[in-house]
């Protein structure tokens, strides 16, 4: 995904020059951007648009294989800054992967500015050369995600369930369902009336051991979930292609302070949100005995679940979407391209 900044500095899409266009490479997610002006391109038209002279500068993220390089190429043709936008805390290992680690690393200490998704991409993007280096911090829409969860409860859970579990996201290899489901039943949870409800991961619900599937909800019915739920399971694992850029999922979830259970492989453990022992369990990822020990005790301890819980519903506070902005004017400003200048 790729932005031009025009002479109105950021997120001016109203002035009466260039406007601020986000430009979207084929098959790039454009959610939350509706009142934007936004482009739907392939990525061979990036290298264009950005040595078009239309913006003070170009930000580009490390998606596409073509519209990064074309982006690079066209900032510096046009002689405006390149910002790059990067969440990777460590480079896939598949072949194509590997073999654009060098143009990364070269993009690293010769972009204008990095902003990044936190301190654990910030102190990677530094091993490798980068400068001027600035950190976005990940949020939702805290507003949303923090009022009162709507009546009725939402399906799934099983009657008389005790303490409720509850895992959000995809079907994937690197979400880590194998480790919860290993660990699930290694807890024996399922036999002191605890249940895990699985949303948008339906394959792996098992009634037997009291795993219920729901399948995919939409944002308001996710909301339920996390407020009806008392701890919240993140159990990514690394994977050749894929390591946890941040999760979401632990912002949206904090707002209703419900507890969270974190792998070690979670961008948003990596990067200081969710932190052991204050608001929330870490644990090493792909370990399910480790996880199924931090289930048991969370089942176990009220209080300390209660205690995490409000204590990631202070913290999450911070990680708002002016910090987000604030992250990325900050890199803006330092190369005079604030808005007003």
């Amino acid at each position: 995904m790729t932005h031009g900044v025009s002479d109105a500095g950021v997120s001016d899409a109203s002035h009466a020059g260039n406007p601020v266009a986000l430009v979207a490479p084929s098959g790039a997610q454009t959610v939350g951007v509706s009142d934007f002006p936004a482009l739907t391109v392939s990525q061979r038209s990036v290298a264009r648009l950005a040595a078009s002279g239309r913006y003070r500068a170009v930000v580009a993220s490390t998606g596409g294989r073509v519209a990064l390089p074309g982006a690079w190429a066209g900032a510096r043709a046009a002689r405006v800054p390149l910002l790059l936008w990067t969440s990777l805390w460590a480079h896939p290992r598949s072949a194509a992967h590997v073999a654009s680690l060098v143009a990364l690393r070269h993009l690293y200490r010769h972009a204008d500015a990095v902003v990044t998704y936190g301190p654990h991409v910030s102190a990677y993007v530094r091993e490798r050369g980068g400068r001027n280096v600035h950190e976005a911090l990940q949020a939702v829409d805290n507003g949303f995600w923090s009022a009162p969860a709507q009546a009725p409860e939402p399906p799934g859970w099983p009657a008389q369930t005790g303490v409720r579990f509850l895992f959000v996201g995809r079907d994937a290899p690197e979400k880590g369902l194998r480790v919860l489901r290993a660990a699930w039943r290694a807890s024996e949870l399922a036999d002191a009336t605890a249940a895990l409800v699985l949303v948008g991961a339906g394959p792996f619900a098992d009634s037997t051991l009291r795993m219920v599937g729901v399948g995919a909800q939409d944002a308001v019915q996710v909301r339920n979930f996390y407020g009806a739920a008392d701890v919240l399971v993140v159990p990514s694992i690394a994977t050749a292609t894929f390591r946890e850029p941040w999760g979401l999922v632990v912002n949206e979830a904090m707002n209703q302070q419900t507890t969270i259970i974190a792998s070690d492989a979670v961008g948003a453990a990596a990067g200081g949100l969710v932190r052991h022992e204050h608001n929330g369990l870490v644990v090493p990822a792909s370990d399910a005995p480790a996880l199924a020990a931090a289930m048991r005790r969370l089942a176990e301890d009220g209080h300390l679940r209660r205690r995490l819980g409000a204590a990631g519903s202070d913290d999450v506070r911070a990680y708002s979407h002016d910090a987000w902005a604030r992250g990325f004017s900050g890199a803006l400003e330092s190369l005079a391209l604030s808005r007003g200048r």
